[in-house]
């Protein structure tokens, strides 16, 4: 397991990126610190693999730890968290080695994005005492071609894939029919059940079987957040 201590001096936002660090497997909390000093404190007492932190912070800055981690030469790695955007202090939070810089508010699915790129790292430089150019650039320096976008199903374009996709994130996350996609796009229902349909075969979409009392039975669809990195292969 991944050993993690969140530094965050927000307690609504720690609570966020504890509850958010929870659903990924492969990590666990080791502690929290509401300020830099406790965070040090704490590095003395734990071995700690992982740092979620954020720059502002009362008294101490977030990048006095990165340069406290780097003086001590301490074995723990960052991802920054923080409203900070920038550019100047992005440069330096890079400067001190940290592996990824989430700008606040930002959406589970680049948390999950951030931790599972960790892992796989993590894992990688483990197992892998010595390695080739090749593994170096695609698995540390992410040098790669950029991968070629998947071809759609026989009878679906692109272009209407991307209204019915813009019509789910209208929806906020919240269960929906597909009567409620067809009032959003304007597209027959038949061509709006083949996208939703293809959405479900990815796992973007959840579907439920709601039987009322009379009439037909009600499919519900639900979004998966965990699967839409998978719609950016085919928009």
């Amino acid at each position: 397991m991944i050993r993690v201590m969140i530094v965050e001096d927000d307690p609504m936002v720690a609570d966020l990126n504890k509850r958010y660090l929870e659903q990924v497997k492969g990590f666990t909390l080791m502690a929290m610190a509401a300020s830099v000093d406790k965070a040090i404190e704490i590095l003395d007492k734990l071995d700690i693999d992982l740092i979620l932190l954020d720059l502002f912070m009362p008294g101490k800055q977030g990048l006095v730890l990165l340069s406290y981690l780097r003086e001590n030469e301490k074995e723990t790695d960052v991802i920054v968290i923080s409203a900070a955007s920038d550019m100047e202090r992005i440069k330096k939070a890079l400067r001190f080695g940290v592996v990824d810089y989430l700008i606040k508010p930002f959406e589970f699915e680049r948390f999950n994005m951030a931790l599972a790129a960790y892992k796989e790292q993590s894992k990688f430089i483990q197992t892998q005492p010595v390695i080739s150019q090749e593994e170096l650039d695609q698995q540390l320096l992410h040098r790669e071609d950029k991968p070629q976008m998947e071809e759609l199903p026989k009878g679906l374009t692109k272009d209407t894939l991307n209204q019915i996709w813009k019509a789910i994130q209208q929806l906020k996350g919240a269960p929906f029919s597909t009567e409620d996609v067809v009032q959003l796009v304007g597209i027959s229902r038949v061509s709006v059940r083949k996208y939703l349909n293809f959405l479900k075969e990815l796992g973007i979409l959840d579907v439920k079987v709601i039987y009322g009392s009379v009439g037909r039975p009600v499919y519900q669809h639900e979004f998966n957040r965990f699967k839409e990195h998978l719609i950016k292969n085919f928009l």
